[in-house]
């Protein structure tokens, strides 16, 4: 397994304020040219959001790996939210809103937090704003929830739909300043309780998209700091690995939860495979202090400090890149047939060799969340 990281240059495709100019590129590139002067140099949020499609094609004939795409996917969201943040921004400014006042920084959380989302994701996202005195809160805090609901709004009119459990930066809940976040954390982390843990799960895989990112650092450091040694938390958390069945009955043979299956042969992979796979990756990297958020340098992290052996890490992230290559196909397809993507994936349209390696694969994740309660 590579320990060494080494940054791909495909990160930087959506790092800028803009979006890529195709212009000389070199004939190995086509594909990504091609997308890109499709979408042309000023799109609408809702217009570089539906394309999205397109440059997933365009991924796809670069014979990029699907875990590489959903990368690309997460910056590509990332470009979205800093566009539809600066819109919120230039709008209040016309209003006369005026500048912010205090330092903030806009995080999105889950597989966006992780860079391992896929189409179709809807909002979770939160922000940090830098302490003020209480005196200041209304003036202040009303100008963020202001920032807030339109940068959200503007988001879901594009095609990235609200949150339905109300994880946004728009509510006091996932708004804060940087002292309360850290006591938030004392508060959620102090005992066992199921929704305790619950709402830390969603905050605890974050990445910073716009503003100061030196206070996504600092609760960063906050929780490799404060998580280790929440015993009775990170307990309750191991006991919530088996909150999600695996697709496998005991038999060992493939097997869906049957809860809303489109059909019988379906099964929900991102809730019977990629989450219970995250989440035993997320309580072994929160009980050793491991600061990355995605999975796959969680993964490499754990081995630096010899939590898991090199050989099970490498298996790991083989396992992580095939379900998302089974569910990104599966997404693709229900687009193709004018579906809106989803977790599900049809197992009569996976080849025997794919239905057995999946069979082993969640047998592996099995091991995994065995070995991640009694650490």
């Amino acid at each position: 397994m590579r320990l060494l990281h080494r940054p791909s240059p495909w990160r930087t495709l959506f790092a800028g304020d803009s979006l890529p100019d195709p212009n000389g590129w070199p004939p190995l590139l086509v594909p990504l040219q091609q997308a890109l002067v499709t979408l042309g140099p000023a799109p609408s949020l809702a217009e570089a959001h539906a394309w999205q499609e397109q440059l997933v094609e365009a991924l796809d004939r670069l014979d990029l790996p699907a875990w590489r795409i959903s990368q690309l996917i997460s910056d590509h969201n990332a470009w979205l939210y800093r566009r539809a943040i600066q819109l919120s921004l230039n709008e209040m400014q016309g209003q006369g809103w005026g500048p912010p006042s205090v330092a903030y920084c806009v995080l999105v959380l889950g597989s966006g937090g992780r860079h391992e989302s896929l189409l179709g994701p809807d909002q979770d996202n939160a922000m940090i704003l830098a302490d003020y005195p209480d005196a200041r809160h209304t003036e202040i805090d009303g100008y963020f929830q202001s920032l807030g609901e339109r940068f959200t709004a503007r988001l879901d009119a594009a095609g990235i739909p609200l949150c339905q459990g109300h994880v946004m930066a728009r509510w006091p809940m996932w708004r804060k300043r940087l002292s309360e976040w850290c006591t938030q954390l004392d508060i959620w982390t102090a005992e066992r309780r199921v929704k305790r843990v619950q709402q830390a799960n969603i905050l605890l895989d974050f990445h910073a998209v716009f503003g100061d990112t030196s206070l996504a650092e600092a609760l960063a450091e906050q929780v490799s700091r404060q998580l280790p040694g929440a015993h009775l938390f990170l307990d309750e958390m191991a006991s919530l690995l088996d909150e999600r069945e695996l697709a496998l009955d005991r038999f060992g043979r493939l097997s869906g939860d049957d809860a809303g299956a489109p059909h019988e042969r379906a099964i929900n992979l991102k809730r019977q495979a990629l989450l219970p796979l995250v989440n035993a990756v997320r309580l072994l990297a929160l009980r050793h202090g491991v600061r990355p958020a995605d999975t796959r340098a969680r993964l490499v992290a754990l081995v630096m400090l010899e939590v898991l052996a090199a050989r099970q890490a490498q298996a790991l992230t083989a396992v992580l890149d095939r379900l998302l290559a089974l569910m990104l196909d599966a997404q693709r397809q229900a687009l193709a047939e004018g579906r809106i993507p989803d977790g599900w994936v049809d197992t009569s349209r996976l080849l025997m060799t794919q239905r057995q390696q999946l069979r082993h694969d969640l047998m592996q994740i099995r091991a995994l969340q065995r070995e991640a309660r009694k650490s």
